[in-house]
């Protein structure tokens, strides 16, 4: 049994996965994987690269967006992009799956979506994005 929390019918958070969480997803229809971990955040933990070749294995496309500390700009552009560019649905995992929520939900609202809707899903997955309402807010008034 995985440890994937869906956000969405399309995007899904999961803390730190491992080899044969990458043969569940590629199973459960997930068309890309996001990595929102810097490797040796943990003793023991995999490497991206690691994650990277197993995705390879079962056809599906891997972003490396390390964050640690806050999001930059950057950071929530790179994954606007690679949810864009995955064409279905996306698996995203850090150390909880809170920072990929959190950046998920950064690039939506950067794209339009609805602030409160966004804090509804991740809460409904068991992430709370409440503290992160009010900057959800003002980027989707730019």
């Amino acid at each position: 049994m995985s440890s994937f929390k869906d956000v969405t019918t399309s995007f899904a958070a999961s803390p730190q996965i491992n080899l044969d969480d990458v043969a569940i997803a590629a199973r459960e229809g997930f068309k890309a994987i996001i990595c929102n971990r810097p490797d040796g955040e943990d003793n023991g933990q995999l490497s991206a690269d690691k994650i990277a070749a197993a995705c390879a294995a079962h056809g599906l496309t891997f972003t490396h967006i390390p964050v640690s500390g806050g999001m930059s700009q950057m950071q929530v552009e790179l994954m606007a992009s690679a949810l864009e560019a995955a064409n279905g649905s996306v698996l995203a995992y850090c150390r909880s799956g809170t920072r990929s929520t959190n950046i998920w939900a950064l690039a939506r609202a950067a794209n339009g979506d609805d602030a409160e809707n966004l804090v509804q899903a991740a809460g409904q997955a068991g992430y709370d994005l409440n503290g992160l309402l009010p900057t959800l807010r003002a980027m989707g008034t730019r």
